[in-house]
């Protein structure tokens, strides 16, 4: 199947065969480098055990690079209908290893799955809200394995961040509270078709049993989230009026300066009509 794959023309000139121009409406910017996709690809842990989702296929170099890579199942979700004549072609080399779904991610059910690994170059008007779905999935139980996921470097930073640094907030909350969260590699701008004007970085994301049975309610905790780096520069005790002494605070902390720990432990006990 590798030689079947390897035989299709470069991406870039399968996008001029077709008449395919990445789309700003879609967030598309599409990644051509061969030596990227492959490094993207073979990071997914145990990939040839997977099904590996990926959202955003556009011209499908990634989805060439899974499949070449050993995937067990590659399930492509994309957006943009003309991107269909390329991805056929992707899909008549596949020995059956490619399916691609037509529609929206952010609606797309994949409940029938036992278990799957994520990985994508997600677009850039999605991607966090992609991101809280699947946290938001992980934490009711859905078996996603790993997430190997290319974002903004802004965004990569602050799914990885620490307290008390500028970068903190919702995202490393609810990430590191359901999952251990490392940025694999940066991307240099220039590898994309159009460039972009930052930069990207790899993210992993491995959800974390015994962090996940710890989270009672994952829509309480991104309320809280939400409501306290909403206004991160007040103190606390300005945003919710509560007795912050019983979980040890002052109430003159600022969100930034509160560990994904203290958050679970407020969402837990805070009465809901507070949030």
């Amino acid at each position: 199947m590798t030689d079947k794959i390897e035989s299709l023309p470069p991406v870039a000139e399968m996008m001029r065969m077709s008449g395919l121009e990445p789309k700003k409406q879609f967030g598309q910017n599409f990644l051509f480098d061969l030596n990227l996709t492959g490094k993207i690809a073979r990071a997914v842990p145990d990939i040839q055990k997977n099904i590996v989702v990926e959202i955003g296929p556009g011209p499908g170099g990634l989805t060439r690079a899974l499949l070449m890579a050993g995937a067990k199942q590659v399930i492509a979700i994309e957006k943009d209908k003309t991107t269909e004549p390329i991805l056929n072609q992707i899909i008549n080399k596949s020995d059956g290893k490619l399916q691609v779904i037509f529609g929206d991610a952010l609606k797309t059910d994949l409940n029938h799955l036992d278990t799957y690994a994520v990985c994508a170059n997600l677009p850039y008007n999605v991607g966090t809200e992609l991101l809280i779905n699947w946290l938001h999935q992980i934490a009711g139980g859905q078996k996603i394995k790993s997430l190997t996921l290319m974002f903004q470097k802004e965004v990569a930073q602050r799914i990885v961040a620490m307290p008390n640094t500028k970068q903190y907030g919702r995202l490393s909350v609810l990430a590191n509270l359901i999952a251990d969260t490392r940025i694999l590699f940066d991307v240099p701008n220039t590898a994309f078709v159009p460039r972009p004007k930052v930069q990207s970085a790899v993210v992993q994301i491995i959800p974390n049993k015994n962090k996940i049975k710890m989270i009672d309610d994952i829509t309480k905790l991104e309320k809280l989230t939400a409501k306290l780096f909403g206004q991160r520069r007040k103190m606390i005790r300005g945003i919710i009026k509560t007795d912050w002494e019983k979980y040890g605070l002052f109430g003159t902390e600022r969100a930034e300066e509160l560990s994904p720990e203290i958050f679970l432990e407020i969402s837990r006990n805070i009465p809901i009509n507070l949030l």
